[in-house]
Parts: structure tokens; C-alpha cells; sequence
């Protein structure tokens, strides 16, 4: 695990620091009183004019940088900014850099599975979308639990598998959903979960799910099982609210037609088609909840 803060210590500081000594030196300034400017030691100083520091080649390429320290070093130099003044700066232009730009990339390089999040990352944003992604993946992981652990869970695998999604708050498309990548299947009369959670790897299940919301569902979960018409009995005993779509039409087409009832539906299912298995999909709040809904279900 690698901190930002790390980066900032090991890569920024002695770059910015070195830049700032050099830009001070040129402007006549003893040693001392670098040192006194920027709180180090003359020693610290020397190293950095004697090139005995070793630099981030990407940061000393960064213009926004460079047009930082040249400001700070003239008015530094001048009087005329306070030590309190460019500390302020500098760490406006840090947390900028952090969130998003070059130190949140040089994070990624340092880190790797950061990159696995994909775009820009704000790393103390709390609603972020690493921050968001990981609590989703970590959702998906509990309620993939909870059906490894459910005996009986496998009976109601359908044969073309199942998979447990759950999708960002503000999902627009499949990358927005963590799923299993492959299926959940029937092994042995026990449900096999093949890999981790991950985004993007769930078309059906996850295609299901977005129209769903698209038609004013609020539910951020699915899993999908086999259909039997006991099953929808049951659920509908229970106060579910269940609807039926055509198998045959598009998901778009099949939830117009389906009306209204879609979004207030806990149950989606369709009774299959030339060439479809008949599926039922339960939705919820979250991963562990619809994960529940099945457990009560066997």
C-alpha cells in the first residue's frame, strides 16, 4: 500500500526544494539564508546546489511547477511573500496536483492498483470514485458470501449461470457495475464463484439492472435465477412486487411496455422465449440484500 503522501515526501519535496534553492542562489541569496526561507539546513542547501538530490524528471518538466517556484523565489527574495504566504501556496498547488493530476499519476505508477479504477483519481474526495468503486466491490464481495454459504443456493442456478451486480450511484453503463467475471454455476451442487468482483465484466445482468433504473428503479443490486412459476408465487406471497417482460423484445422495448410498474418492482422476470431460458431477477438496495432475498428464497 502506497500513501500520496508518500509521493509528496519522496518526490515532490526534494524536487520542489531543490528547484526553490537553485532559483533563490540565483538571486544572490546566501546560503543561510535559503536555509532560514525554507527551514532546512545549510547542509541540506549545499546538497541540493551540488546536485547530490535526487530529482522526479517529470515534475521538473511540469511548467505550472516551474512558474511556482519562480514566483515564489522572487518574492521570497524581494520581501515581499512571507514564508506563511508561499507554504500557502504551495500547498494549494500540492492538494491540485493530487487530485487528478500529475501527483495522482505518479500515485497510479507507484501504486498499480489504482489504475485498475480507470481515469482520473482524487484521492481524498470521499465520494470519489475509487472510494465508491472499492465500498461497491467490497458490497458485491459479502453478498457473494452470503450465497456461497446458502445451501441450496445452487438449485436455483439457471443453466446459462448467475451473476450478482451491483453499480455506482450515478451508473450510466456497464464499467459502472461490478459483477463476477464469468458466471456464478451450479458445481457439484455447489455455487462457484470464479473470481473477484469486478466493473465491466457483467453484460446481461448488468444490462438488466441499468434499464430497470432507467424506468425510475432505484435498486443499485441484481442477481438473476432460474424461473419456475412457484417461485414468483412465493415471492408475491411475501409482498414482493413482481412484473413480467417479454423475453423476445430488446430491454428497452420489453420495460416501455412493461409500464410504469418497473420501478416500483422488486422482482423482474420473464418467462422465456425461442431460444431464451426463462430468468427471474431479483433487485435491491444492495449486493448482501438481494444475496438475502435469494438465501430466503431455498
Amino acid at each position: 500500500m502506497k500513501f500520496v503522501e508518500e509521493i509528496v515526501v519522496e518526490e515532490f519535496l526534494p524536487t520542489f526544494r531543490s528547484m526553490l534553492a537553485e532559483r533563490l542562489r540565483d538571486r544572490d541569496l546566501t546560503q543561510r539564508e535559503v536555509a532560514d526561507l525554507l527551514g532546512i539546513s545549510q547542509s541540506a542547501v549545499s546538497k541540493y546546489a551540488h546536485g547530490e538530490v535526487e530529482r522526479n524528471e517529470t515534475l521538473l518538466a511540469d511548467q505550472r511547477l516551474a512558474e511556482l517556484v519562480d514566483r515564489l523565489a522572487d518574492g521570497l527574495a524581494d520581501g515581499e511573500m512571507s514564508r506563511v504566504q508561499a507554504l500557502a501556496e504551495t500547498e494549494v498547488f500540492v492538494r491540485r496536483l493530487e487530485e487528478g493530476d500529475l501527483l495522482s499519476q505518479l500515485h497510479e505508477e507507484a501504486f498499480p492498483p489504482l489504475a485498475e479504477h480507470g481515469g482520473p483519481i482524487a484521492i481524498h474526495d470521499p465520494e470519489s470514485r475509487v472510494r465508491q468503486s472499492e465500498r461497491v466491490r467490497s458490497s458485491v464481495r459479502r453478498g457473494l458470501g452470503i450465497l456461497e454459504n446458502t445451501s441450496g443456493f445452487a438449485g436455483l442456478i439457471p443453466a446459462v449461470g448467475s451473476n450478482l451486480v451491483e453499480c455506482l450511484p450515478e451508473a450510466t453503463g456497464i464499467d459502472d457495475v461490478a459483477a463476477v467475471p464469468g458466471r456464478v454455476l451450479d458445481v457439484k451442487g455447489r455455487a462457484s464463484v470464479p473470481g473477484d468482483p469486478e466493473f465491466g465484466v457483467s453484460e446481461h445482468v448488468a444490462s438488466v439492472l441499468l434499464a430497470a433504473r432507467e424506468r425510475g428503479n432505484d435498486a443499485r443490486a441484481m442477481l438473476n435465477v432460474g424461473y419456475e412459476p412457484t417461485l414468483i408465487e412465493a415471492l408475491e406471497a411475501e409482498g414482493y412486487t413482481t412484473v413480467e417482460f417479454d423475453a423476445d423484445a430488446d430491454l428497452v422495448a420489453a420495460f416501455a411496455d412493461a409500464g410504469d410498474d418497473v420501478a416500483q418492482a422488486d422482482v423482474l422476470y420473464q418467462a422465456g422465449g425461442f431460444g431464451v431460458e426463462p430468468i427471474v431477477y431479483l433487485l435491491g438496495t444492495d449486493a448482501p440484500a438481494v444475496a438475502s432475498l435469494a438465501r430466503d428464497l431455498v
